[in-house]
């Protein structure tokens, strides 16, 4: 299967599609199309690849990725136990070419602003989750009513972005396998040494031309990049390993330099590894 672009299954002329993925690992390619996708995480945990950020979701989130923003899945691998995602799939031009520019659809401007960047709401509360769980046994008329009530909720609430890179054309075959490839080597990897030679081998190219390749497509360097995948990965285990030390976790995570992973860290998240830990477990 290719890895860009791709094309979202659909039955028919439906402008709504609805999908539920109840696999081990969500989709792991790096992909985009054109269909806005508003998800909803029934089980599981993992992070995300939206456009120039990576993002962790958990269980109860919702993410909802614009149209041709690039993206890619790594769920938490856990044994027996599939992920769960409940989505939607429209475009603007679904229910025709003015359809949300009618007056009456004002006070969902704001989603549909917001979705081009991507962004993801932690923990929903349940009176939206619900609407989300009658989807699946929803009749045509039914499902499109339960959809604009989840966008009129995701227009009122806040956000947290996904991507502060804008996306507004589609990518190439190639060029999806190619970064799909970097970012897989940077998951596996990032807790290792990483340099230059390496990554820039990885991706078949000079130091130079990768350099400039990485910065076009993602709006900062390579090693911008590789130091936000360390601190969100830190970020996690700060909030859910209370046994591990500062000092344990910056080591897993790739830092060698104690005062450096504080830095980095409090540069990323406005505060300190230990606030942080206070916070959040």
């Amino acid at each position: 299967m290719k890895v860009f672009p791709f094309k979202i299954p659909k039955s028919g002329e439906d402008p709504l599609i609805y999908q539920e993925d109840r696999e081990i690992v969500f989709y792991d390619k790096l992909h985009q199309h054109e269909e806005i996708q508003i998800s909803f995480i029934e089980k599981g945990e993992g992070a995300v690849f939206a456009g120039d950020t990576i993002s962790h979701y958990n269980q109860g989130d919702i993410l909802v990725i614009g149209s041709n923003l690039p993206h890619v899945f790594r769920s938490e691998i856990r044994e027996n136990e599939p992920s769960i995602m409940l989505t939607l799939f429209f475009t603007t031009s679904s229910f025709g070419k003015d359809f949300f520019n009618l007056n009456t659809f004002k006070n969902i401007h704001p989603f549909l602003e917001s979705s081009k960047n991507g962004f993801i709401i932690h923990n929903a509360p349940k009176k939206i989750t619900k609407s989300f769980k009658k989807l699946n046994k929803a009749d045509n008329y039914q499902r499109f009513i339960l959809f604009l009530e989840i966008m009129k909720w995701l227009s009122n609430n806040d956000k947290e972005l996904l991507s502060n890179h804008l996306y507004d054309k589609k990518i190439t075959d190639n060029e999806g396998k190619r970064m799909q490839t970097v970012f897989e080597h940077v998951m596996t990897n990032f807790s290792k040494n990483i340099n230059l030679d390496e990554i820039a081998s990885i991706a078949n190219m000079t130091k130079n031309a990768f350099c400039r390749y990485f910065k076009v497509r993602t709006n900062k360097s390579f090693f911008q990049f590789l130091i936000e995948v360390r601190i969100e990965h830190a970020s996690k285990l700060l909030a859910n390993n209370s046994e591990l030390s500062v000092l344990e976790i910056a080591e897993l995570c790739g830092f060698n330099n104690i005062s450096n992973f504080n830095r980095k860290f409090k540069e990323l998240k406005q505060t300190s590894p230990l606030q942080y830990r206070k916070l959040n477990l």
